[in-house]
């Protein structure tokens, strides 16, 4: 990667002039900027929520090719291609339809599909995370072109054979102290118990996320029900039953080491019901009587008793509003829920979590991390509301706002407000092991450019930034999440 015209030669002892990524333009802040992150950059990973398999780390084997593990998982990157019209059934997207006859595309040629349309990503994240990857995991500087693709995916193809791309070998280089999953309520985490047993020290939590059990409005929910009772042998034909099957299941996840639970509703709606009403809702629902009101209000309800259970078992609270699921709908009947379709949409917050935190919000054993969609709540909602209530914390930009603008964005609308404290550093929502580190490095160049930003304005001394830095980088999410 050459040097960009104007570029400061003189970067300094240990960051090379090319590393200046995502820092500030201006000199005087961005040798501020470089001071801080030489502080914060070799720090260890902490990664309190995402999406890697405990499966892949349990069993310890080659990960998949170069396309599946860059292209095919990565929603980040297969909406992009699809929106430039490359079908989803020509990136191995989701299961294949049994009435198409053609034949599973070959990984080197999504490969070339990625290259072909490379272009498309020009300074979006998806992109600067990939070569970032390349780089920094792989080794490889050579830029990816149509030219170039293939011996690309041959060295790439030639790292993942080698041992030290073993994942349990990635999870060492890449520093990671701690990696929480993201399990359902139904998993017998034998992944998880395997890993615990084997000598290999790596610490990887489970994270509890009850949404198919606790979202009536789901398809298989009703299923779902009917196994977590066999699981937890328990009647959940009655709302007292199944209320302490997902305790039961709690509780079996904390005894394997979680510290977290993760609720994904499509709003942060919290309403508590009394007894009687709650188990007519839930005999209506159970007996497919109920409609989408119903589902709705049975969600709210049960973020309150999820908010009871953490005060209770101590489990971290993590809430996640405000994707409309599977925009795309006859796409998503054909491939599946996780294909890039999922659109933001507008939440409420300060009237639709006031009955959660009017109750819970001061109680000492109760901590709630609310991530958005919606930015534009931050500074009037959110920080707010973060920077009052003892118990609740700000997530940082999650998904479509997981970007340097959108980390930006976020410290400029939640500072005045809720401060740094009162948010829980950086997580990766990772789907993609060699991605982890690209995204935690963006996460510190940015928090590094906005704390000079302060220094250079003498908001805040050089000394505070740099306590600062590191508390964003490691010891917030640590003490955030419990562990």
């Amino acid at each position: 990667m050459t040097a960009f015209p104007g570029q400061d030669e003189a970067a300094g002892p240990g960051l090379a002039p090319r590393d200046d990524r995502l820092l500030p333009p201006e000199p005087t802040v961005r040798g501020i900027a470089r001071e801080l992150y030489r502080g914060v950059r070799d720090l260890p990973l902490v990664s309190p929520h995402g999406h890697i398999e405990a499966a892949d780390l349990a069993a310890n084997v080659r990960l998949p090719d170069p396309a599946t593990l860059l292209i095919s998982r990565d929603h980040y990157v297969t909406r992009l291609l699809h929106s430039q019209g490359v079908p989803l059934e020509a990136l191995a997207v989701g299961p294949s339809d049994p009435h198409d006859r053609r034949a599973t595309p070959q990984p080197r040629e999504i490969w070339r599909r990625l290259a072909a349309n490379w272009h498309a990503l020009r300074g979006m994240p998806s992109r600067f995370w990939l070569e970032q990857t390349l780089e920094t995991v792989f080794g490889i500087r050579t830029p990816l072109s149509p030219g170039t693709c293939d011996s690309i995916y041959d060295e790439l193809d030639d790292c993942l054979g080698r041992e030290d791309f073993l994942p349990q070998a990635l999870f060492d280089r890449f520093g990671l102290e701690v990696m929480v999953t993201t399990d359902s309520a139904l998993d017998l985490l034998e992944h998880h118990r395997a890993i615990a047993e084997r000598p290999w020290p790596g610490r990887v939590l489970p994270g509890f996320r009850p949404d198919d059990v606790a979202d009536a409005g789901r398809p298989a929910w009703r299923t779902a029900v009917e196994r977590l009772g066999e699981i937890a042998s328990e009647n959940v034909g009655t709302y007292a039953g199944y209320i302490r099957a997902l305790e039961n299941r709690r509780q079996f996840f904390a005894s394997h080491g979680a510290t977290s639970t993760d609720h994904g509703h499509p709003s942060a709606s919290a309403e508590l019901l009394d007894e009687g009403e709650a188990e007519r809702l839930y005999a209506r629902l159970l007996a497919r009587a109920g409609d989408l009101a119903d589902a709705e209000r049975f969600r709210a309800h049960m973020l309150m008793q999820f908010a009871r259970m953490s005060c209770e078992d101590g489990l971290v609270m993590q809430l996640h509003p405000g994707a409309m699921r599977g925009h795309d709908r006859p796409m998503t009947a054909r491939f599946g829920t996780d294909i890039g379709a999922d659109i933001p949409t507008a939440t409420e917050y300060a009237h639709s979590l006031r009955p959660l935190l009017e109750r819970h919000g001061h109680d000492p054993r109760f901590r709630l991390i609310v991530f958005t969609l919606d930015e534009a709540t931050y500074s009037r909602e959110l920080a707010p509301m973060a920077g009052y209530y003892p118990a609740l914390l700000l997530g940082p930009p999650w998904w479509f706002h997981d970007s340097p603008e959108g980390l930006r964005r976020f410290r400029a609308w939640t500072l005045e407000s809720a401060g740094f404290f009162n948010t829980v550093g950086f997580t990766d929502d990772a789907r993609s092991l060699p991605s982890i580190p690209a995204r935690h490095d963006v996460a510190r160049r940015v928090d590094c450019g906005f704390l000079a930003g302060l220094v250079a304005e003498r908001r805040l001394t050089l000394e505070d930034a740099h306590e600062t830095a590191i508390d964003l980088a490691y010891r917030l999410p640590k003490l955030a999440y419990r562990l």
